[in-house]
């Protein structure tokens, strides 16, 4: 049985999640509509907000007041929002007071509501826990330094999202998107199929309306598996280019912050307002820093951004779909797509060493990410405020102790045992770094270098590997619906500093094909029906 400790602690995460919707006398006229004086809130851009901030048919308070409703009604079924800020609508107000008086940053997050997920590390009433019990109360000594950012560009910080446990770095047997605080992360397109990723929660959320955008975190994957399989658009941003200061670590060799959200455009206003330099990850933001480019993303949002691009598509290991099959014939629609808008496709490409880049095993990286998460956790637990553990030794024992709440039967902590058996970089795990960046060179870059491509298209999250161990960019847009309701993706993925190409490929793709579509969701019932084939 949970102890007496950790239940009240469960219970006041519950109160947390919905007291804050019930502070403001304006939840009482939240109504079923989406509606908002001719506004309608589902759905809609950063773009599209802020038009209607300036036109006064929308205010941020009544856009947070929305979305906290949204997650109180939905959230008890997706499991996708750990924690609701309870300052949210304060900021919304300041926001609000801010934009009449005319003194609002500039930049199109001002005012906008975003959910982080529950590893970014936010000064304030709300927990940072990776999604377990064993940070809990833990207070962190500042802003992750992406939040410093978004708290400069005027978004209003609305909770934390929910993932798998640790980054899905606690066990091989956790489902996806399981952790102790948040349960388990539902589909909103097929609430029996896993949401994938670690990002999980981020991902289900701004799918399913609870929230105009969000940020997640990768890896391996965390970022582009999670929106392949819950139909919006995720950006892995080259490695350094965000700041993973005050971000719970996996591996400073592949840690990356990036944003989920419903539209590339979206992801690229957040984009914009997280990139750049800082002191406190300051090798890898510097080296990064001169990708940014003079006058930022959006520019780059172009309808004819496909035009004259080389765009590598990898079949083997990657596009083997049945022939006649739902994902063999949408992919091939998407190529003619891509080539009506005069993209040049370079077709069957493969990748030197394919198979042992996505061998984590054979390629090094389960070595590096193993002993770097030991590390550079410990580090980041040693510097908080305050604190239950204090080291990766502590977070087992604390697990060992509160097994019934944590699930030790059920999924044990395998991953946490191998990494605590690790001793720092040594020869093993410094050859282990000389082989990834071997591999990427003899790879990834030797094929774009080749061939004079501007990006590689993979299916999914099938390349997550091989832009991972290289530090490389990706960004995923919906491509299509699974015979099981299964949403799924396609990424392009380029080398280092290659957004500004990757974000004209992107948008220009999801523009021309318009994919996406809303989970359907039918008002008065607790269920989402999955969407048809087509």
């Amino acid at each position: 049985m949970p102890s007496d400790k950790i239940r009240k602690k469960i219970s006041e995460e519950t109160m947390a999640i919905l007291a804050p919707s019930l502070l403001s006398p304006l939840f009482v006229v939240l109504l079923a509509s989406t509606n908002c004086r001719g506004f309608e809130i589902k759905e809609a851009t950063v773009d599209g907000i802020q038009q209607a901030f300036k036109e006064g048919s929308l205010t941020s308070r009544r856009l947070v007041e929305y979305y906290l409703d949204q997650i109180q009604t939905l959230n008890p079924l997706l499991h996708a929002v750990i924690e609701v800020n309870p300052d949210a609508v304060p900021q919304a107000d300041r926001a609000d007071e801010e934009r009449l008086s005319g003194r609002h940053p500039g930049g199109g997050l001002h005012g906008i509501p975003i959910l982080l997920k529950d590893n970014i590390a936010t000064r304030d009433q709300l927990n940072t826990t990776a999604g377990s019990l064993a940070l809990l109360g833990s207070v962190v000594p500042r802003d992750a330094g992406v939040v410093r950012r978004l708290r400069q560009a005027g978004a209003v910080i609305l909770g934390k999202a929910s993932l798998g446990e640790w980054g899905n770095f606690r066990s091989h047997r956790i489902p996806s998107g399981w952790s102790a605080r948040g349960g388990q992360g539902r589909n909103p397109y097929a609430l029996s199929k896993y949401p994938c990723g670690s990002s999980t929660g981020s991902a289900i959320a701004v799918a399913a309306n609870m929230v105009a955008v969000t940020l997640g975190t990768e890896t391996d994957g965390s970022i582009i598996c999670a929106a392949a399989h819950d139909s919006v658009v995720g950006i892995k941003p080259t490695m350094g280019l965000t700041s993973r200061a005050g971000v719970i670590p996996i591996s400073p060799t592949m840690d990356t912050i990036g944003p989920l959200c419903r539209t590339v455009s979206d992801g690229v206003h957040v984009l914009e307002a997280i990139v750049g330099y800082d002191s406190r990850d300051a090798d890898a933001t510097l080296a990064a820093s001169s990708y940014i480019p003079q006058g930022g993303y959006r520019q780059f949002l172009r309808l004819e951004g496909l035009k004259g691009k080389r765009l590598g598509i990898l079949r083997k290991g990657f596009f083997e779909f049945p022939k006649g099959s739902i994902y063999q014939e949408v992919f091939e629609e998407h190529f003619n797509a891509m080539r009506k808008a005069g993209a040049i496709l370079i077709d069957n490409l493969e990748i030197n060493n394919a198979s042992i880049i996505r061998d984590a095993k054979k390629s090094g990286e389960k070595a590096v990410m193993l002993a770097e998460f030991k590390l550079y956790l410990n580090v980041y637990l040693s510097e908080l405020s305050n604190s239950p553990v204090r080291s990766l030794a502590d977070v087992i024992a604390f697990n060992n102790e509160h097994s019934a709440e944590e699930r030790i039967a059920d999924f044990g902590q395998s991953i946490l045992l191998e990494a605590q058996n690790t001793n720092g970089i040594g020869p093993v795990e410094r050859n282990a770094i000389a082989k990834m960046t071997r591999l990427s060179l003899e790879g990834l870059e030797r094929l774009m270098m080749e061939k004079q491509l501007d990006a590689i298209v993979t299916p999914g999250a099938s390349a997550s590997s091989v832009l991972a161990i290289g530090g490389y960019p990706g960004i995923s847009v919906p491509a299509g619906y699974g015979t099981n309701g299964v949403p799924f993706g396609i990424c392009f993925g380029g080398l280092k500093g290659s957004e500004p190409k990757l974000i004209e490929i992107a948008y220009a793709f999801e523009q021309a094909t318009t994919v996406r579509k809303p989970p359907s969701f039918k008002p008065g019932t607790s269920a989402f029906q999955p969407l048809k084939e087509w």
